[in-house]
């Protein structure tokens, strides 16, 4: 069974990146990742949804879309630094535990996402 299978698949994941980037609105420690955003979030949610299928085993929506993720590349125009990162990941680990209920899954998948976040940093 793959990551993607065990959280409950599509609708599962669509309930994450919806609240990801709800908490992404709600929570100050956040502003800074928020700011390098779009005001309309559709989009981003849109995309980390595809990332996250493939990513996680699921239809690799976003690669049959875009092409190979290329994830730090695809981010450099945005300025990242550390409190970016801190605030991204806050998003993503609060909303992992309020929606995943495998927290075995968690335990193994967090700390990819949290290296993955760590690379993402692209000014001092």
């Amino acid at each position: 069974m793959t990551p993607y299978e065990a959280l409950g698949g599509a609708p599962v994941l669509r309930e994450f990146t919806q609240r990801f980037y709800a908490l992404m609105d709600e929570l100050p420690e956040a502003k800074a990742c928020r700011d390098i955003h779009p005001k309309d979030l559709t989009r981003s949610e849109e995309k980390l949804f595809e990332f996250l299928s493939g990513w996680l085993g699921g239809p690799p929506l976003f690669t049959e879309k875009y092409g190979p993720p290329m994830l730090r590349r695809r981010h450099f125009p945005a300025k990242i630094g550390t409190a970016e990162a801190d605030g991204w990941l806050l998003c993503f680990r609060q909303a992992w535990g309020e929606v995943m209920r495998d927290h075995k899954l968690g335990e193994a998948l967090l700390p990819q996402v949290e290296a993955l976040g760590r690379h993402m940093i692209n000014q001092s």
